[in-house]
This record gives structure tokens, sequence and C-alpha cells, in this order.
């Protein structure tokens, strides 16, 4: 009797005769022989239906099954170096359980539009599956490494009443009454979770109204925001580079067929273990004036600041202690310097730009009070979060890793939409 296989598991079941359930990815015609790409959401493998070997029926109905059709086939397993992956199928039966007809997406080339209008559809094809199954070992590392190193899981709102990262991002909605906006990040509730775990994180998507249509930007992503008491803005960095390393290190061992299979040069992903190289953003304006890359001391990184910087190293960098006036409200100040914020970004090198913004929260009243007036958020709104400050407050840092970017950047992808399952990109919500 035929064994229950998977396609990921067929070396097991070599000279066996195994059932495997799944979907036709490509078919060659070569007369009494049918080639079946097959796949079963596990891998591929080639399924061999030989006229001769099976019933009348099975035989017809592997020369007329269509592209994407669901189908089951049994056969013995054979080790064959000559097959894609080095095991193929001789089948002894063949079953369609529905056939495809006029599937939209052909081996031909098609336009972005055209495939995102499909995503439904072009999810099932290998380069997008790769980048999928990459996307879910890096998940499973970030919850790994996070609760195995003392952080609790602490789940934070998706609706919100009041800002995060700016007022100008926000998707309102209405809240029986009251407005209401999707979250930009948990980080603010996180350090209200902080008093009673001491290290947490929460991980969900986040949103933001940016109407960019970079390759870099996202309307929908998630992201992953741990927050840590008793930590400084050195402690924060530690933390990340461990992070991002360990990160970085298990997806390379785990998923190097589909790095492979997508074309990725590993070799600088290689180097990605601790330490980091760490510059000041004092440092990072003098180097990007001085190569031909301007920008005027207080303001924000652009995408080619943050190429010209990070493809001096070998790994990605940390850049530190950034202008108070284009950080969030929530900075603590450099004691040293007031004008500066005990900020910091990690960029990835490659052209990747920022994977972690953070840095140490202020743990003074008088300062987060003064800096909600100047940026002209609600005080109300934020009552709660002025009370962190009156009531226990402690030095304390965080960061948000952005899943997406981390997957384009792992990948070698050329945007964040093939990073994430159904892309949410300006002007796009289908489907």
């Amino acid at each position: 009797m035929a064994e229950q296989a998977t396609i990921s598991t067929i070396d097991r079941f070599v000279g066996h005769e195994v059932h495997l359930r799944g979907w036709l990815q490509s078919r060659t015609d070569k007369g009494r022989l049918q080639f079946l790409n097959f796949r079963d959401g596990t891998g591929t493998i080639q399924v061999v239906v030989f006229q001769k070997n099976v019933p009348p029926e099975a035989f017809e109905a592997a020369r007329r099954v269509t592209q994407e059709s669901s189908c089951e086939v049994t056969g013995t397993v054979r080790a064959d170096p000559r097959a894609p992956g080095g095991y193929e199928i001789d089948a002894s039966s063949f079953h369609i359980v529905q056939l495809a007809q006029d599937y939209p997406i052909t081996p031909k080339e098609h336009g972005i539009d055209f495939l995102l209008d499909h995503r439904h559809l072009w999810i099932r094809s290998p380069r997008q599956r790769s980048v999928l199954a990459v996307r879910a070992t890096v998940v499973d590392a970030i919850r790994t490494w996070l609760n195995s190193h003392g952080f609790t899981l602490v789940d934070t709102p998706i609706l919100t009443p009041a800002a995060c990262e700016g007022t100008t991002t926000l998707f309102e909605t209405d809240y029986f009454g009251e407005p209401a906006y999707l979250t930009q990040s948990g980080q603010l509730y996180n350090e209200a979770n902080i008093a009673a775990f001491g290290k947490v994180y929460c991980f969900g998507p986040t949103f933001r109204a940016e109407k960019s249509k970079t390759r870099r930007h996202l309307i929908e992503f998630w992201m992953v925001e741990p927050e840590m008491a008793y930590a400084d803005l050195e402690e924060c960095m530690r933390v990340e580079e461990e992070f991002v390393s360990a990160i970085v290190q298990r997806t390379l061992a785990e998923r190097a067929r589909e790095l492979e299979f997508l074309g990725r040069d590993t070799t600088l992903l290689r180097n990605v273990v601790p330490p980091f190289p760490r510059i000041t953003y004092d440092e990072a304006v003098e180097i990007l004036n001085r190569e031909g890359v301007p920008i005027t001391w207080g303001d924000d990184f652009g995408a080619p600041h943050e190429t010209a910087l990070a493809q001096r190293f070998d790994r990605p960098v940390f850049v530190h202690r950034y202008p108070a006036q284009c950080k969030a409200f929530y900075m603590e100040e450099d004691p040293e310097r007031p004008e500066l914020s005990l900020s910091v970004d990690l960029l990835a090198p490659e052209g990747y730009g920022e994977i972690i913004g953070g840095g140490q929260r202020t743990a003074r009243l008088e300062l987060l009070e003064r800096r909600i007036a100047e940026h002209g958020l609600p005080r109300q709104a934020f009552e709660w979060y002025l009370d962190l400050r009156r009531y226990g407050a402690v030095p304390h840092s965080g960061f948000g890793l952005g899943v997406e970017r981390t997957v384009a950047w792992i990948c070698g992808l050329d945007h964040l939409r093939e990073a994430i399952a159904f892309p949410r990109t300006l002007g796009r919500l289908y489907p």
C-alpha cells in the first residue's frame, strides 16, 4: 500500500511506493512518456508517467492535465541525479482532482501590474514561493531569538487614539463617534508593558499613509518591536546586532536552496556577525558631503544618503545620535549635546537602507511634556503615556525591525512588494 508522503521528505522513501497530492507546475509531452513537474507546497519533483506502467485512463489524464490543475499521483520513488532535486516518481497511478482551464500566468513574460492583479495566483510561482519561504524563516527566527533571550510577547492595539510616528501618515477611522487611527507602531504600549515584564516585544501589522511609490515603502507592513527596561543606547545597539545576525545566519543555514534559486549572492550576508560598525550622525554628514551626496545638518537621510553610507561597509552599520529635530518626540536627549537625540538607525548594505530604527526613550516627564507641545500633539490622548513617567520611570530603549525590508535585503529583491504575500502599495488594494 502506498505511503502518504510529502516532497520535502521524499528522500526517506527511496524504493517505496508513495502517494502525493498537489498541483501541476508544467508538463513535457514525449509521446508515451509524460514528464510532470509536480508540486505539493513543500517542494517540487518530477513525475514520470510511462504509458505501459499506468492504466489507460491514468495516462490519458497525464496527457491532458493542464498548468495548475490539482492532481494526485501514486508511484515509486527513485534516486536520479539527472532529475531536478535528485529524485523522481515513477508513476503507477495519476488522477486529476480539478482541471484548470486557461490559467492566466503563462511561462511568457508578464508586466508587474498584471502580476499584481493576479497576486493570488502569482504566489504559486517558484520565485514567489521561495521569497515567502524565506520570510517564514525570518519570522520564526525573530520569535525564537526573542523568546530565548528573556523577551515576552505582549500584543498591542491596532486601533489607537493618537499618533506615534507623525500625524501626516495616519489612517483615520470612526470609533463610535470618536476618531481612531490604524497603528503606526506598538512602541508606546510596549513602554507600558516593560514595567510588568522588563523586556517585551510586539509583532504585527503597522500602517503608514505615505504617498510614496519607492521600492522601500509599503502602506501596510509587519514590524517587530522589542522594548527593554533599564537599557541605554549602547545596550540597544548590542541587542540589535546580535538579533539581526541571528536572523541572517539562521536563514542562510535553512534557506540555502531558496536563496540559490533566487540568484542571491550570499557573500556579504555571511559577514553579518557582531560587532557592526558605528558612526555618529555628524560623521555621516561629513562623509556624505565629502563624497558628493550633499545633505544639510539637521535633515534626515533619504535613500541616496543611506545607500552611500552603507556601501562603505561589508555588514550593516549603525548611525546614531541624530538631531532631535528629525526624530520622534519620545527620544531621549544626548546629555552632552541636547540638540542630539539618543537615537540609532541600522542601515543594511547593498542599497537596502534602514531596516531598524530605535534608540533610548526619554524617562523625563518634563521633556516629554515639552516635546508633545512642540510637535503639536493632543496632550489628552497621551495622558496615559505621561503616566509612565510619573510612576516608576526608568531608562529604557527599544527598536522596530521591518520584516519586509529585512526579507528584501536577505533575498536581494528589487522591491518590497515581493516580500509579503499580498502587498498594499499606493493605489493598490486588490486582491
